[in-house]
């Protein structure tokens, strides 16, 4: 690992590290003039700074003690300036400066990608949409991403494996506190063959503000997002609007206007997303 690489790494699992004090700290250091295609082009202001000459030594040994674990555990640690971070996720607004990964790296790369997020309480009507329309997409090589949340989150990952497709899980807090715990073993077979991403460090207990913050990252490495089942005060509606925001495809899958799950994505499709009757309305938008 090359030393502008650790620095990188080792100040991301300071506590409370802002996105912002990162860049203030990569802007003021000399080895970053080797590197200078992204900060030049993303120099946020900001007054935000960090110290890292505060650290004491056993903190600075405890971080370096856990970061040499992540070998031994099979979790690999992808920074911004890394050619397998996602292409597409450079392109947002504060794109996460790190990524702790577990399973297929390879996903990473892999185009086109499909964000697919929905209700923590599927419905039938959610579940038979997914059963029908997922099989076309998988076979055209789509790798679904979503959040490993209860509902339609963990069904998309369920369907996209049992139709033998790929898929991405972006968790809130780290890879050693899955979240739900329901999921957990969910997790552990996606680390086996597709791929589980966090933005912060494997030990963080994931705080109600990363559900939100992770959302970007789902969108953010997706060519589309498909919202499937949503109440109009959804969290998937702030997974839509981050799409929405970064110039992105946005898909919603029309229902009831008797179904309060079916009210956010109706809203949705009236707003200016692509309502989907059938796969072919999403291949259609995707770049296969």
């Amino acid at each position: 690992m090359d030393d502008f690489r650790e620095k990188l790494i080792r100040i991301m699992h300071y506590p409370g590290i802002s996105w912002s004090a990162v860049l203030q700290y990569l802007k003021k250091d000399s080895s970053l003039q080797m590197k200078p295609h992204y900060i030049q082009q993303n120099l946020f202001s900001s007054t935000a700074h960090i110290n890292l000459s505060s650290t004491t030594s056993l903190q600075s040994e405890i971080i370096k003690e856990q970061i040499q674990q992540y070998e031994k555990n099979g979790i690999k640690v992808i920074t911004i300036f890394d050619e397998n971070y996602p292409s597409l996720l450079k392109e947002i607004y504060q794109p996460p400066w790190v990524l702790f990964a577990k399973g297929n790296l390879s996903l990473l790369v892999k185009q086109p990608k499909l964000a697919v997020v929905g209700s923590r309480q599927a419905t039938q009507y959610g579940k038979s949409a997914i059963r029908l329309l997922f099989p076309p997409l998988v076979e055209k090589g789509v790798v679904i991403v979503s959040g490993l949340a209860n509902g339609i989150d963990s069904l998309a990952h369920e369907y996209a494996m049992k139709n033998g497709g790929n898929t991405i899980a972006v968790i809130a807090g780290g890879l050693n506190h899955i979240y739900p715990k329901e999921n957990a073993e969910l997790a552990r077979e996606m680390m086996k063959t597709q791929l589980v991403v966090s933005e912060y460090p494997p030990n963080t207990k994931p705080e109600r503000w990363h559900f939100p913050a992770r959302n970007r990252i789902i969108s953010g490495m997706s060519n589309g997002t498909f919202i499937i089942e949503a109440k109009r005060k959804s969290g998937s509606l702030i997974t839509a609007n981050y799409a929405v925001n970064e110039g992105r495809e946005v898909f919603s899958l029309p229902g009831s206007i008797f179904n309060p799950y079916s009210l956010g994505t109706n809203d949705l499709i009236q707003q200016g997303a692509k309502p989907v009757m059938c796969s072919e309305d999403i291949l259609d938008e995707l770049p296969l």
